[in-house]
């Protein structure tokens, strides 16, 4: 025989002497069959043929499971690729770490997975994902794992598997690994470009030597590919957030822009117009489209002398301007424009244009023109309360005020003798006179009756204390200066003023129908004021014991006997006013 026997003892020492012994036992059982060897010689074969037979069974069995765990590690490979390219596909972050876990547990045969990922913030390392076998998702209370292993992974950047850590010298003293009563424990760094980004931890309590130096190899290996994946995630997620937070800022910016109350208008470098707000085009009557990309001056013609003198002012003085211009623009005739031109920078402070703020006024002023000429017909007081006196409702409210009633002596007998221009001129100087002197004490004129003027203090528009002090001061000053006025007129030019002065009680509202209204008061008070004025003669102020009874310390009076006035049936006490007093309650002695 050219083979020499097998011992039974001996083992083949790979599949691949396994076959090797199969094939020569074939071949010496094929070469003693054709040589023609006696049964005889055949039989003395039998146990180096059973021995060799036994080899062969094990090298065979040995082959299959060599194949099997060839097997094992292609699908695992083949798993991994396929997670690979699943995970490096995917920028949901979160899918990417579920995925990512529930990879490792599938691969291992772990019971726990939790992926660690590091703040840059803090430099902790934040639990992202932790699963089971069963891919759920497990709760923050359960997150029972070997922080000192984690944190020794970190630090050093290397993978550490133990098939038993309460065995294991390097960790049983660890109170973490003692207390959760773990066992197998696998844990690798994740790195992208040799910068640690977090941490995978998986384990088993109950299992020993469940992992191997293979796993953490394979699992390392994996790591690299998903720390890649799990960084393009972050990224995206960022860049994500930042563009929402772009979108989210531009869309506040144009919101604020288009609702803008001002027309703004925007030009670039070259004066040509960038932007244009909704207020703008409604101010100027053209839409922004025909404006936008237009030279500035050609698309606002009507603006083109005063807008390019200020855009010139703006460039060389690089400073704000601002201007009112009265223009024609088409469809809207005249208006009044405020204009505010400033240069528009960025954030380096380099110029890129101006920006202009337009305001129309043409409302403004036309009410201002409007308001100017009302106040030649109806007292100031009241044209600068006109919002108060629209809530005012007809009828009005009681309140006690002072009514001064002033009249121009004679005038009658004055109107007979002269023209009737010489009459409105001269009756206009006594009102002058009369009207400074209440406006000049914030009294309100109520109106001008004939020859007579009426006056009142305290209205809801001007609240006043001292109403009454107020009139009498005004009755005083009106009768100065009326005497004044005598002295440079010519003899048959002058006159003389009558004043009534009572305080009581009215009614102070809109008087009239809701399309013609007239402001005034109405009551005895004022029927009393009219009295004493009619009874008071030339160059005489009277008034009533209630008007004295609030002055009586400011003033100096001649008492006079009660009087009866028209329309009353008691007497009335009256009192002429000859002056301030010239010392008042509290001065010093």
């Amino acid at each position: 025989m050219a083979d020499s026997p097998v011992r039974s003892g001996d083992s083949p020492s790979s599949a691949q002497e396994a076959l090797a012994q199969v094939r020569s036992l074939i071949n010496r059982l094929a070469e003693a069959q054709l040589s023609g060897e006696r049964a005889g010689s055949l039989s003395s074969l039998a146990p180096h043929l059973q021995a060799d037979l036994y080899l062969a069974k094990q090298g065979l069995a040995q082959l299959a499971q060599d194949l099997r765990a060839e097997q094992e590690d292609r699908e695992q490979l083949e798993g991994i690729q396929r997670v690979s390219q699943a995970i490096t596909s995917s920028l949901d972050l979160t899918n990417v770490l579920n995925m990512v876990m529930d990879t490792i547990i599938e691969l291992t045969g772990a019971e726990r997975g939790f992926l660690m990922l590091l703040n840059p913030e803090s430099g902790e390392l934040d639990f992202h994902v932790a699963r089971n076998m069963d891919r759920e998702t497990i709760q923050a209370t359960s997150f029972e794992i070997s922080r000192s292993i984690v944190n020794r992974v970190a630090e050093e950047g290397e993978p550490i598997v133990t098939t038993n850590a309460q065995a294991d010298p390097r960790f049983r003293a660890h109170e973490s690994v003692v207390s959760y009563h773990l066992r197998s424990i696998l844990c690798v760094p994740l790195k992208v470009r040799d910068e640690l980004i977090g941490v995978i931890y998986a384990d088993n309590r109950v299992v020993t030597g469940l992992f191997d130096d293979q796993d953490r190899d394979l699992l390392a290996a994996f790591a690299n590919q998903a720390a890649i994946a799990i960084q393009n995630a972050r990224l995206f997620e960022q860049a994500k957030a930042q563009l929402e937070a772009i979108t989210a800022m531009k869309n506040l910016q144009d919101n604020v822009f288009a609702s803008i109350v001002s027309g703004v208008i925007t030009t670039d470098a070259q004066d040509n117009i960038a932007l244009v707000n909704r207020a703008a085009e409604e101010i100027l009557g053209v839409p922004s489209d025909e404006m936008e990309g237009q030279p500035c001056l050609e698309s606002l013609p009507e603006l083109c002398a005063p807008l390019g003198a200020l855009i010139e002012r703006v460039k060389s003085q690089d400073a704000l301007q601002a201007s009112e211009v009265t223009t024609e623009l088409p469809g809207r005739g005249r208006v009044d424009l405020s204009m505010v031109l400033s240069p528009l920078k960025d954030a380096q402070g380099d110029t890129l244009g101006v920006a202009m703020v337009i305001d129309d006024l043409t409302e403004k002023r036309r009410r201002e023109r409007t308001i100017a000429h009302v106040r030649r017909y109806l007292p100031p007081a009241l044209v600068d309360s006109l919002p108060a006196i629209e809530t005012l409702q007809l009828g009005g409210a009681r309140q006690t005020i002072s009514i001064l009633f002033a009249d121009v002596r004679g005038f009658s007998t004055f109107s007979e003798r002269h023209e009737p221009e010489k009459v409105v001129a001269a009756i206009n100087r006594y009102f002058t006179v009369a009207a400074d002197a209440i406006l000049l004490h914030e009294g309100i004129i109520d109106k001008f009756m004939g020859d007579a003027v009426m006056a009142l203090f305290n209205t809801p528009f001007l609240p006043q204390e001292d109403h009454a002090l107020r009139a009498v001061r005004a009755a005083l000053a009106m009768m100065y200066d009326a005497s004044a006025l005598s002295e440079v007129l010519d003899p048959d030019q002058q006159l003389r003023l009558g004043v009534g002065i009572h305080t009581g009680e009215v009614v102070l509202g809109n008087i009239g129908s809701p399309d013609r209204l007239d402001f005034s008061a109405i009551g005895d008070a004022v029927n009393l004021a009219k009295r004493l004025q009619e009874v008071a003669g030339p160059e005489q102020i009277l008034i009533s014991q209630a008007a004295y009874e609030e002055v009586k310390d400011w003033v100096e009076v001649i008492q006079l006997d009660p009087i009866q006035v028209k329309g009353r049936h008691a007497h009335e006490q009256v009192y002429e006013l000859v002056g301030l007093a010239e010392r008042r309650p509290g001065d010093a002695e």
